[in-house]
């Protein structure tokens, strides 16, 4: 009886503890379900919504690219692309196989698509094909019905609709990639294009825009079930240049089929009206996706067309660097207009004969007579007696081996020597003989076609320094406003120099023995002035010398001289000034004079600058 009595009060309290547990585990959890369902309700009610409503970025249109004028240079055009949902295709593979024979895919195509339908959600669309034309997108609605999952949609895609005739200055957009993410929300969507080159690439934050936004509820999926609210973003701004389309067109058509360049600057403004480099490359083929034959093709082609040659060629300037040691030797009083120099046809410096491209010689030479007849001993001379310094000085004023600030990437400085350059770039002391050759525009001295035509507009507007650039308005991170019309700074070189030099230009073609006399403008108002030059790729043995050099046409492409010529018109109220290199050209009078020649003749005649697009009026007028 006692021990039935200590087994039920041992049963009674385990009973009492484990109802007490109980209790203890429910009021454990009756308080976990309070604060989840009443102190925490506003925060997971608001992750329940966010859960169920996406918020989708929205990629804004890019701001265009236009001339002067208005006239379009990139622009957004549709994108018809084909596209495929695979939940509703059922069988992607056997779809694929129908749709080849509409419009074919090579093997890569089919991989990458697959790939892609493998790695997304069924629901997903993925895209099969980018850049349908008008005929292949009736072909894919005709034949729908068989065709389950697939359908058409429209996009923008970036067109360049002069193709390579703007390629080197307008660049093109291309995909992000992983080096250029930085973190813009924008960059991480699908197929987003950003500028890789040109002006595309100087200004893409302004002609990027800022994107939009929509609100779309999904399923626990991820589907899309209906969209709440859309905000659009800011389309991209318009950048507009200052080159003229047509002026260019007839540049870029007048240069043909050489490796070539050309730019035109308003000598007073800086504003570059055309800007050529041949041959080019098709832009729109960076941004639909180049093949490897096709890259391989354009890196292998020896006329280099991926280099925009104006800004990135780099040449020895020659006969026209003579303006420039003219004016450094007027400056120190080395020489003046009168002064004059005999050419026998070669100058001795010690042990080395220094040759003038004139076998028998000019005889006596004046500044003139030197610039007009290109006399290469009257200008040895000259450098001799200035020295390279000096010379360096003056050449970099006038715009030689300096970075000019031009509003595209890939800019060189090319080289305008000295004594201290040499020192510290070769450890080795300057020669006498390197100040005689330099005189002459050869040995280290390099200089870009930019350079030439910024040196020859600074020549002949007065000696103010003058700096190109592109667009019409000043584009920074601040914003875009209207370029505000401001004189250059003075080169302070006296007037009278300035004109000793240009007088030899105008003779250059104007005068009875000019090396550029056949290509001068006859129409009154329209006369050109300018210089020719040539430069060798190639040393001449002393054996060719003494059995005759052969002609240019008798060499391999490569061993020709660069032909080289700037000018500037009217001669009577310079307004315009142009540089053309024709790299293995041969002679600058005959390859590069004339075109120049006719570009001058070409620019005058449009007026380029027609009323109402002048400098800071802000005014933008159409094709006109």
């Amino acid at each position: 009886m006692h021990r039935d009595s200590d087994r039920q009060r041992l049963f009674n309290r385990r009973a009492l503890m484990l109802a007490g547990g109980k209790v203890g585990l429910l009021s454990i959890l009756v308080g976990r379900m309070y604060y989840l369902q009443v102190v925490e309700s506003d925060r997971y009610a608001t992750l329940a919504d966010e859960n169920r409503i996406n918020l989708r970025l929205l990629p804004p249109p890019r701001g265009p690219i236009v001339d002067r004028y208005g006239l379009p240079l990139a622009v957004n055009r549709q994108n018809y692309r084909v596209l495929v949902v695979s939940e509703q295709a059922r069988d992607v593979p056997e779809v694929l196989d129908s749709l080849n024979r509409i419009i074919p895919f090579d093997e890569a195509e089919r991989r990458r698509i697959l790939r892609d339908v493998r790695r997304n959600r069924s629901f997903v669309p993925v895209t099969l094909r980018e850049n349908l034309n008008w005929e292949e997108v009736a072909r894919i609605e005709v034949n729908a019905p068989d065709l389950p999952g697939v359908f058409i949609d429209v996009g923008q895609t970036r067109d360049y609709p002069h193709g390579d005739m703007l390629a080197h200055v307008i660049g093109y957009v291309a995909a992000v990639s992983e080096e250029e993410a930085t973190g813009d929300r924008l960059l991480q969507l699908p197929g987003f294009r950003i500028g890789k080159a040109g002006i595309e690439k100087t200004y893409d934050l302004a002609l990027r825009g800022s994107g939009g936004s929509s609100q779309v509820e999904v399923n626990a999926l991820g589907r899309v079930i209906r969209e709440l609210s859309r905000q659009e973003g800011q389309p991209g701004a318009e950048v507009q240049l200052t080159l003229d389309l047509e002026l260019q067109r007839m540049v870029t058509e007048r240069l043909g089929e050489e490796s070539a360049s050309a730019v035109v600057i308003d000598v007073h403004t800086g504003e570059i009206l055309a800007m050529a480099s041949t041959p080019s490359y098709d832009p729109n083929a960076f941004n639909k996706g180049l093949s490897s034959k096709q890259w391989k093709d354009l890196v292998a082609n020896p006329k280099s067309p991926l280099i925009n040659k104006c800004i990135a060629g780099q040449y020895s300037p020659g006969s026209t660097f003579k303006m420039a040691v003219a004016l450094a030797a007027l400056e120190r009083n080395v020489v003046t207009p009168e002064t004059t120099v005999y050419c026998p046809g070669h100058m001795r410096l010690g042990n080395a004969r220094f040759h003038c491209w004139k076998r028998g010689g000019h005889g006596h030479m004046n500044l003139q007579d030197a610039i007009t007849q290109s006399c290469d001993v009257y200008f040895y001379e000259v450098a001799k007696r200035t020295g390279i310094d000096r010379l360096a000085a003056m050449a970099r004023r006038l715009g030689v081996g300096v970075d000019l600030g031009i509003d595209l990437p890939g800019e060189r400085k090319g080289l305008m020597p000295d004594k201290d350059w040499k020192r510290g770039a070769l450890d080795a002391p300057w020669h006498p003989g390197e100040t005689v050759i330099a005189g002459i525009g050869q040995g280290y001295v390099l200089t870009t076609p930019l350079q030439l035509a910024v040196m020859t507009a600074r020549l002949v507007n007065g000696g103010r320094a003058v700096r190109p650039y592109l667009t019409r308005d000043h584009i920074s991170e601040a914003g875009i406003e209207p370029r505000k019309a401001e004189e250059a700074e003075s080169l302070n070189i006296p007037p009278e120099h300035l004109m000793a030099v240009r007088s030899g230009m105008e003779a250059v073609v104007n005068g009875r023995r000019g090396t550029a006399r056949r290509v001068a403008i006859k129409e009154p108002g329209f006369e050109m002035g300018g210089k020719t030059g040539t430069v060798q790729v190639r040393r001449i043995t002393k054996a060719e010398r003494e059995t005759g050099v052969r002609k240019n046409e008798d060499l391999p492409w490569k061993d020709r001289d660069h032909a080289l010529f700037v000018g500037f018109a009217p001669v009577h109220a310079p307004r315009y000034a142009v540089s053309v290199v024709v790299e293995h050209g041969g002679s600058g009078s005959q390859a590069a004079a004339p075109i120049a020649s006719d570009i001058l003749r070409e620019v005058q005649s449009r007026g380029a600058l027609r009323p109402g697009a002048q400098m800071g009026t802000g005014k933008r007028t159409g094709s006109g």
